[in-house]
C-alpha cells in the first residue's frame, strides 16, 4: 500500500493509543494528588510524589512501546548509560520541535528521575495533560514582557519566586529538571533575527538554569548535556506519530556541577560572566557535535 495513505492511518492509531493511555494514567495521578492534598504529612506527600512519578514513567513506557510497534524509527543514542535514579540532574538540550520532549522521555525514562520542566501558565488549561502536569508538581510560570514590567513594576521577580518555590519541592524527591535554554524552538528566521554565532543553534540563555542550580542548594551535582539531531525532515510531532521520522540521533554528555557554577546570577557580575561563558562554550561544542552528525554518513541500526 502507498506510504502516502498508510502514514496518516498509523498516525491516527498512534494518537488514539496516546489519548487513552493518557486518560488512564492521568486518572490515577489525579487520585494520588487528592490523597496527597488531604493528608498534610511530609513523608506521606513524598510517598505520593514517588507514586505519581512512577505512574508517569509507566505512561511513557506504553507510549514508547506503541511507537516501536507502529513505526520503524532508527535510534542512535550515545552517552545515556551509567546514570542513576537516585541522583538529581539538570538536563539541557537544543530545541527544534515538540518531538524533542518525546525523544528526551524515551532516552531517559527509568534511567534517571522523572523529567520535569517549567511550563507556561496558559498550558494549565490544556485538556487532561495540563492538569496532570499540575498534579505532578510541574511548575507553571508566566514570563512578563518589558512593557508589562514597566507598567506594573511589582511583577518584577515573580517568575523567580515561583521557580524558587518549585525548587524547594524538588529537593525532597530526586528529579530531573529539563530546560531548553534557547527559550524557543529553532527556526532559520529566529536564527537570522538573533544573529546567532552558532550554525545550528539559537543563543543560549543562562539566567534560568543558573538560578535553578543556586536554588537547589547543591542537590544537583550533574548536568546532562543533550544534543538531538534529525538527519531528515520533517521532524514535527505528527511526523513522529506517522512514522515519517526515519532516524533520530542523540548524544549525551555528563558534566559535573563544580562550585564555580553555583552563585548569585542576578547580583554578582563576575559570576554572571563566568556562567554565561561556560554555557556559551557548551553551546559551541554542541554546534560542533551537530555538524559532525550532519557530516556522518553512517548510523547505528
Amino acid at each position: 500500500m502507498n506510504r502516502k495513505f498508510v502514514a496518516p492511518l498509523i498516525g491516527s492509531v498512534h494518537l488514539t493509543i496516546y489519548f487513552f493511555n493518557t486518560i488512564f494514567w492521568s486518572l490515577l495521578i489525579f487520585i494520588v494528588a487528592i490523597a496527597k492534598a488531604l493528608i498534610p504529612i511530609t513523608l506521606w506527600r513524598e510517598l505520593c510524589s514517588r507514586i505519581s512519578n512512577t505512574f508517569a514513567e509507566s505512561w511513557i513506557c506504553i507510549n514508547n512501546l506503541a511507537h516501536d510497534l507502529l513505526c520503524s524509527t532508527r535510534w542512535d543514542i550515545q552517552g545515556a548509560d551509567n546514570l542513576e535514579k537516585s541522583e538529581w540532574y539538570l538536563v539541557l538540550s537544543n530545541h527544534q520541535s515538540w518531538t524533542d520532549i518525546l525523544v528526551l522521555q524515551r532516552v531517559f525514562n527509568r534511567k534517571i528521575p522523572f523529567l520535569k520542566f517549567f511550563i507556561k501558565k496558559e498550558l494549565f488549561w490544556f485538556p487532561i495533560l495540563g492538569q496532570a502536569w499540575w498534579a505532578l508538581d510541574f511548575p507553571f510560570i508566566r514570563r512578563y514582557t518589558k512593557s508589562e514590567l514597566k507598567r506594573k513594576p511589582h511583577l518584577k521577580g515573580k517568575d523567580m519566586e515561583i521557580t524558587k518555590k518549585a525548587c524547594e519541592k524538588f529537593k525532597t524527591v530526586p528529579i530531573s529538571i529539563m530546560n531548553f535554554v534557547e527559550g524557543t524552538r529553532f527556526t532559520q528566521e529566529k536564527h537570522k533575527r538573533q544573529k546567532s554565532p552558532y550554525a545550528n543553534l539559537l543563543r543560549a540563555k543562562a539566567g534560568g538554569i543558573a538560578f535553578v542550580l543556586g536554588a537547589m542548594g547543591g542537590k544537583i551535582r550533574q548536568v546532562l548535556d543533550v544534543t538531538i539531531f534529525y538527519p531528515e525532515s520533517p521532524k514535527s510531532y505528527w511526523a513522529y506519530l506517522c512514522g515519517n521520522i526515519n532516524e533520530i540521533r542523540v548524544r549525551v554528555k555528563t558534566l559535573p556541577v563544580h562550585e564555580d557554577l553555583v552563585g548569585n546570577y542576578s547580583n554578582d557580575q563576575n559570576f554572571r560572566i563566568r556562567f554565561q561563558t561556560w554555557l556559551n562554550q557548551l553551546w559551541t561544542e554542541k554546534d560542533q557535535t551537530i555538524n559532525e552528525m550532519m557530516n556522518s554518513q553512517t548510523s547505528k541500526p
